[in-house]
């Protein structure tokens, strides 16, 4: 399918795992994508091109936007992708983790709103666009070894919904919505598992958190994401596209082992 011919977006954090797949699947599908991350690889994934850029840096986003526009003229997608992860129970959190999770995960998301939503103003024609924020399952339920993550990732999801009705009554064609993943098989999921005193164990705990019996893929996620930005989804806004293999729905946390590890217990 080429739902995307013509289309130019951003993908944040796009080098590895989550990112990398939706660069690939959007391009793949016809848009000139940028590809956007703190570290540049060898490996471009078909990005049109790649610039670096960290999240938490204003100026750095106005010259992301800025250079995507001098290339290609317009700004058709945005897909708010970057984040890390923490490990940190409340009582053990220090305040230099909170606050750098906080400056990725949601001022970063933040940051990426405000400029997209400029930039498709003014795209010819008028105004359209579609924004996709990464969030996940820790934006519905409270994990107890992620204080930030829990925190960042809710208010990514109701920072969505701020944004979806603003440019809904305002703007009318651009939208922007959530992505919850659940565990994905990514980079950072092998390195926890691989950390692991057994990392078969660890590996069939994760997979045994969803109901389907396994971990998601990238690729999965990246099929979501283009459904979202494309016409497609054209009547979609302001609302979290659940992608966890059923874990939810199960009521999660009644699935996990009686004994766990930390890289066993969260989901992407």
């Amino acid at each position: 399918m080429r739902r995307l011919e013509g289309r130019v977006g951003i993908v944040t954090g796009g080098s590895s795992g989550i990112g990398a797949a939706c660069v690939r699947r959007l391009a793949d599908e016809g848009a000139s994508v940028v590809l956007a991350d703190v570290t540049l690889t060898s490996e471009t994934h078909g990005a049109a091109m790649c610039l670096p850029h960290d999240v938490r840096d204003e100026a750095q986003w106005e010259q992301v936007v800025t250079t995507t526009l001098e290339r290609f003229g317009r700004l058709d997608f945005l897909v708010n992708n970057a984040g890390i992860t923490s490990t940190q129970p409340i009582e053990e959190v220090t305040l230099d983790l909170w606050e750098n999770i906080l400056a990725i995960n949601l001022t970063g998301t933040m940051l990426g709103c405000k400029h997209a939503v400029r930039a498709m103003r003014g795209n010819p024609g008028g105004a359209s666009g579609s924004i996709v924020n990464i969030s996940s399952m820790a934006g519905f339920v409270g994990l107890a070894q992620s204080a930030g993550y829990n925190a960042t990732k809710g208010g990514v999801r109701l920072l969505t919904k701020s944004v979806a009705v603003r440019c809904a009554t305002e703007y009318g064609s651009i939208r922007c919505n959530s992505l919850h993943p659940g565990a994905i098989d990514t980079p950072i999921h092998e390195r926890r598992l691989s950390s692991a005193p057994d990392r078969q164990v660890a590996r069939a705990a994760m997979d045994a958190l969803q109901p389907v019996g396994r971990m998601g893929t990238a690729e999965e996620m990246a099929a979501c994401v283009a459904f979202l930005v494309s016409d497609d989804a054209s009547f979609v806004t302001g609302t979290e596209l659940i992608a966890d293999g059923g874990w939810l729905a199960d009521g999660g946390t009644t699935r996990l082992p009686p004994t766990r590890t930390m890289s066993t217990q969260r989901p992407a």
